[in-house]
């Protein structure tokens, strides 16, 4: 269908896809380097941050990197951890684990406590002071290639399809947007950077990408209970040796905790319900009492790259380049990706500025790929690659101590006695089969500290326009109901946070149900369906959850 419209085209010397930390912070650089750069930026949500969500305990050597006096600009980063606690639980009880063990990478002293939402936010004001066009509620559903193969622009701003996909009264087809350069920062499992991952076989050579799925509420607490600074990280109970994970319990100001909980989505028993998981989470009496007398004031969930620096790939290719987590550059143990996505944005606008200074256009910008190789990030992602497939393989108990002693002698030494590990399968090939498994029995939500699905997501102020196509399309409509319901129990009601995907029915009257109308954007579908029969699209522009401050 693309093929067939005529569109008008807007000539720009970078286009950039995502109001993310990285986009944003390739944005700003761009312009610091060149002030009479035409840069564009789009961003899919209603406004930059509306699709934010992140823990987010902030390292900001990024954004030291990147704007000096953030402070002096009125950045809205004021609350610097002052306390610092590991705990494992179990079913009722926890034990502290102690810093002094811990590498000092692991050290949270230093960052801040930060709603990346907000972040982006300020970061947008500061990009458009500079003069960078931002552009939200404008999806880009489209690549655009030149003569050659290469990435020239994008197709952004479609809307008014029917759910059939043909155009509708209202329907605008939207703009080529082309650029010398496109920068790619659509954070995780980003539907055209997938593409160009595929197109230009990105990750050859390099191991599968490793996901999470990470859900957070906002919750205002008792005054009395709120110690503003504290970072607080558990692992154990309630997953145990079922899945890898654990929560984040961050206490930001105006009496408000960020609390969190990831599952690593390669878990084998499909019966395993991440969201259930969190919910029960918060009964544990730690957890419970801290929220006693509180209320949750938003909900939200996105995946997380976890593959690290053995599943980086190529980040070039001819005209585009890859930024944040549309790689993947989240440090797993320390769970933070920001400042590498910042990084990543300010290399690769370097790389840009001076390909576009020396006359070229529409190549690989191979200066970006050496400096996240070999530069900061690499220096970050490096010393902890061996985690992940440490505790996928042996399990947390043997993960922690081997892991700390990787991460230990890469610290100080520079080498891994492991050398680099591999993480093997798929998070999708390691689903197991339902016949392998028990189902598992979940408490009911109370609804004063666990809530279900439909009415948390209520909280991610989540919209679609009803009568658009379903943006979260099946490669075969037979698949979730001849082979996934029998073999894995079709997890796709269970892995999904907000209850998109439901089985109606039993037996031969059973159908497969998509309320795409729920979907908050975070891509477990296209990572974790055991068939790899579901593919998550851009919806119109301005749909999805609108986060206020995640």
């Amino acid at each position: 269908m693309a093929e067939a419209i005529e569109r008008e085209a807007m000539e720009y010397d970078v286009v950039i896809v995502g109001g993310g930390p990285a986009g944003l912070s390739a944005a700003i650089r761009l312009k610091q380097l060149e002030p009479d750069l035409n840069v564009v930026l789009l961003e899919k949500g209603s406004e930059v941050g509306a699709h934010i969500l992140s823990g987010a305990v902030l390292d900001s050597s990024g954004l030291d990197a990147l704007i000096p006096d953030w402070k002096e600009k009125g950045a809205p980063i004021t609350v610097p951890v002052r306390e610092d606690n590991f705990l494992m639980l179990g079913e009722a009880g926890s034990l502290r684990i102690p810093n002094w063990p811990m590498p000092g990478l692991m050290n949270n002293h230093g960052n801040y406590i930060v709603s990346m939402a907000n972040v982006c936010r300020w970061m947008a004001a500061q990009a458009e002071e500079l003069g960078v066009e931002i552009f939200p509620g404008m999806s880009c559903s489209a690549l655009v290639y030149g003569d050659n193969g290469e990435v020239k622009g994008v197709i952004a701003g479609e809307m008014g399809l029917n759910a059939d996909g043909t155009p509708g009264p209202h329907y605008e087809p939207g703009m080529e947007l082309h650029g010398k350069y496109v920068l790619l920062a659509e954070g995780v499992r980003g539907s055209l950077s997938k593409e160009v991952i595929a197109k230009y076989d990105l990750s050859a050579g390099k191991e599968p990408q490793k996901f999470g799925i990470g859900m957070k509420e906002i919750w205002e607490i008792d005054p009395a209970k709120h110690k503003e600074g504290t970072v607080t990280h558990t692992m154990g109970w309630p997953l145990g040796n079922r899945a890898g994970g654990g929560s984040f319990i961050y206490h930001i100001e105006n009496n408000q905790v960020y609390i969190g909980f990831v599952v690593h989505l390669n878990y084998e028993n499909p019966y395993l319900y991440p969201y259930m998981e969190f919910q029960r989470f918060k009964h544990h009496p730690v957890v419970a009492e801290l929220l006693k007398g509180g209320k949750r004031v938003a909900y939200g969930a996105r995946a997380i790259t976890e593959g690290g620096w053995q599943s980086l790939p190529k980040l070039v290719a001819p005209g585009v380049a890859l930024l944040g987590c549309s790689a993947g550059m989240v440090n797993v143990p320390r769970i933070k990706g920001n400042h590498n996505a910042m990084l990543s944005g300010k290399a690769a606008a370097e790389a840009a500025h001076a390909a576009i200074a020396a006359g070229r256009q529409g190549d690989e910008l191979s200066s970006y790929e050496a400096d996240v190789r070999s530069g900061p990030i690499a220096k970050d992602l490096k010393p902890v690659r061996n985690m992940k497939p440490l505790w996928s393989k042996l399990g947390l108990a043997a993960a922690l101590p081997l892991g700390g002693f990787d991460m230990w002698t890469n610290s100080l030494f520079g080498l891994s006695l492991f050398g680099t590990l591999k993480h093997g399968k798929t998070d999708a090939a390691a689903t197991g089969k339902a016949k392998n498994f028990k189902p598992i029995d979940y408490p009911k939500p109370d609804g004063v500290l666990s809530f279900d699905r439909l009415t948390n997501v209520a909280f991610s102020f989540t919209n679609h326009e009803e009568s658009q196509p379903c943006h979260l399309r099946l490669k075969d409509g037979s698949v979730p109901i001849k082979i996934n319901l029998p073999e894995y129990a079709e997890p796709a009601q269970r892995y999904c946070p907000a209850g998109v995907y439901e089985v109606i029915g039993e037996g031969a009257e059973a159908r497969f149900q998509i309320n795409f109308q729920n979907c908050v954007h975070c891509k477990t579908c296209d990572i974790k369906d055991p068939s790899q029969n579901i593919t998550w699209t851009t919806p119109q522009g301005g749909d999805g959850p609108n986060y206020p401050n995640m």
